[in-house]
């Protein structure tokens, strides 16, 4: 759907925070770097602008706006430099404690597989309920937009339209669902399947070590 100048000024502002910060800008951050004159204001673009699905808002937080991730490719392209290469070459197999394993060839690993054709947004992890499956407090989780799981996937489960979480889903015979944490020390989560909104599903795990 077309934009107004000012629309694609909101997304353009939000997707360059991103870009330099790793995270959303709060709605008083948009109102300072765009001088305009209220909240009341950035209120109003950001509602027109999922109401034209250019972003969404999924978390109930300070910092809880998405950009779609066809605007945010467009826009990384518009960028100095285009498009940012989006694979890397594999250089071998290695075992923990064992030398490179020597790897001849030209494969190579491509993000660009990973993101093309899917509506995907990132989170970070707060907590360890997930450790188990070796997802940690701090990490980067990328995750499909999609309500169409199956049993034992990781999903992004919102609970009574407030609380969001990572969990496995289960559905019980009983019609409720158990949402399970990978750590033996905490408890799973059942809820009426009619109080439960999947939001999304794992897709892959990324962590940084500086």
């Amino acid at each position: 759907m077309a934009l107004t100048r000012r629309q694609k000024e909101v997304l353009d502002f939000i997707a360059g925070f991103v870009e330099q910060h790793g995270y959303c800008p709060s709605y008083e951050e948009i109102a300072n770097g765009l001088k305009l004159a209220s909240l009341a204001t950035v209120h109003k673009h950001i509602q027109t602008l999922e109401t034209k699905q250019y972003l969404r808002r999924g978390f109930n937080q300070s910092r809880s706006l998405e950009l779609s991730t066809n605007y945010l490719r467009e826009w990384r392209k518009q960028q100095p430099g285009g498009a940012p290469r989006l694979e890397i070459a594999i250089q071998g197999r290695i075992a923990a404690g064992s030398p490179v394993e020597a790897y001849p060839g030209d494969e190579t690993l491509s993000f660009t597989d990973l993101l093309t054709d899917r509506d995907l947004y990132a989170l970070q992890v707060r907590g360890d309920s997930m450790v188990e499956d070796h997802i940690c407090d701090g990490d980067f989780v990328l995750i499909e937009q999609t309500a169409d799981v199956r049993d034992g996937d990781i999903v992004v489960a919102m609970v009574k339209g407030s609380e969001t979480t990572l969990k496995r889903f289960y559905r019980e015979p009983d019609g409720r669902a158990r949402l399970q944490p990978a750590n033996a020390g905490m408890q799973p989560i059942f809820v009426a399947m009619a109080d439960l909104e999947i939001q999304g599903r794992l897709l892959a795990v990324l962590r940084k070590y500086r």
